[in-house]
């Protein structure tokens, strides 16, 4: 063994059998794993995954199963991008609200030639893809019948999971409601199919409802969706309710109305319905009517707000005047498109927050932001959301998603 020194000025060697050894490691890199573990545990999931590819020290540390599942999850206003099966790098475009900027997460691991995202649960995104088939003889079967499955990945760990095969007809007119554990609903007009991973398969239930659900959504352990039990003349809606378990019991579903409600219902053009903050309330969110002439326009966007504990609505929004306007509303004739009032407005979100698409507002969302603190008086916080990535011509859609690593498919 021969030691040599450099000079004085540059690094320390020791030169064994000719070959020259590393540099000493970093001070990091002599952390225990637990305490290296505790410093990057505050960072953000953002954060921690744009720290891997820093060093081999940071990348080992920061793929530990249990603690990735440890970080609070991203949460997210995933877009339903309306020509996302056309994309030679398919991705999900999503938006981080807390920063107010774009995330694209790549989809090319998923092996199906076109597919669409639709919903989400905690850490696992619901896709309608169409499934292709294994060998040649079976294409001209696939292409006839041309059954649509549903697939469940994690575009942060690139695992996915094909559930059991559905007919076309449920992905064309059924929507998906995504739920913790595994628990899949997708709900018609007729019928309700209820998915658990155990046993793998799908149950169907009648839903016995007195017209087409409008607006289903999943809270807790319940569904929730308006129904128009008005005339072809007039609508009139009302609010039911059906616990998961009690599909196609005997309790079933059931409308949710007080008496002190009164004609709550009646004010609103197409109204839809979205999770509140917190999980125990809901938002009702709709066009005000001017009048309740049956052609009445509207005038503005209204948003009320159910506690289900107590059972009370209150005015929780409008959307201010100005903003209305760029929809469309607050002026009159035919060819005004009145914001919440057809179908050239789409309403999304969840957990407190209403994004707003229009076709007259290209490029922007409208965000409609619930206040921390819930008061009669309390009218959240509207703002637009700029730079959507994409088509800034197309109408958007979007639901809630809460990336992590706490669920794999």
């Amino acid at each position: 063994m021969r030691e040599t020194h450099a000079a004085a000025d540059s690094e320390a060697s020791v030169e064994v059998a000719g070959l020259c050894a590393l540099p000493p490691a970093s001070p990091i890199q002599l952390l225990p794993q637990d305490v290296l573990h505790n410093v990057l545990g505050r960072l953000s999931l953002c954060e921690v995954l744009a720290c891997r590819p820093v060093c081999r020290t940071f990348r080992d540390a920061l793929s530990s199963t249990p603690f990735l599942a440890s970080l609070p999850p991203l949460r997210l206003l995933a877009l339903r991008h309306p020509r996302a099966a056309a994309s030679p790098h398919p991705s999900l475009h999503a938006l981080d609200p807390s920063f107010h900027r774009w995330i694209r997460l790549p989809l090319s691991f998923l092996p199906f030639p076109s597919f669409s995202p639709v919903t989400a649960s905690p850490s696992l995104l619901y896709l309608w893809v169409d499934a292709a088939p294994s060998s040649a003889s079976a294409v001209a079967t696939f292409a006839r019948n041309h059954t649509k499955s549903l697939a469940v990945c994690n575009p942060l760990t690139g695992f996915h999971r094909l559930l059991p095969p559905l007919g076309s007809a449920w992905s064309r007119h059924g929507t998906v409601l995504a739920g913790p554990d595994g628990a899949v609903l997708v709900v018609t007009e007729l019928a309700a199919l209820s998915y658990a991973p155990s046993p793998d398969r799908w149950l169907k239930f009648p839903l016995s409802l007195p017209s087409k659900p409008r607006s289903p959504i999943l809270m807790a352990d319940s569904v929730f969706a308006l129904c128009d039990v008005g005339t072809p003349w007039r609508s009139q809606w009302k609010l039911f309710s059906c616990r998961l378990g009690d599909l196609g019991g005997v309790r079933g579903w059931a409308p949710l109305e007080q008496q002190e409600w009164g004609n709550v219902f009646d004010i609103f053009k197409r109204p839809r319905l979205l999770a509140g903050a917190g999980g125990c309330r809901l938002l009702l969110i709709g066009g005000l009517r001017s009048s309740f002439a049956v052609d009445a326009p509207c005038s503005t966007v209204l948003i009320l707000r159910l506690d289900l504990a107590t059972m009370e609505w209150d005015d929780a929004g409008k959307m201010p005047p100005e903003m209305y306007r760029c929809f469309g509303g607050g002026a009159s004739g035919p060819s005004v498109a009145a914001a919440g009032g057809n179908n050239k407005v789409k309403v999304f979100g969840g957990d407190g927050k209403v994004w707003f698409s229009g076709k007259r507002v290209k490029g922007k969302l409208a965000l409609w932001e619930e206040e921390e603190v819930v008061g009669k008086s309390g009218g959240g916080l509207w703002s637009w959301v700029e730079g959507i990535p994409g088509y800034p011509e197309a109408m958007y859609r979007g639901f809630i998603f809460d990336a992590g690593f706490t669920a794999t498919p």
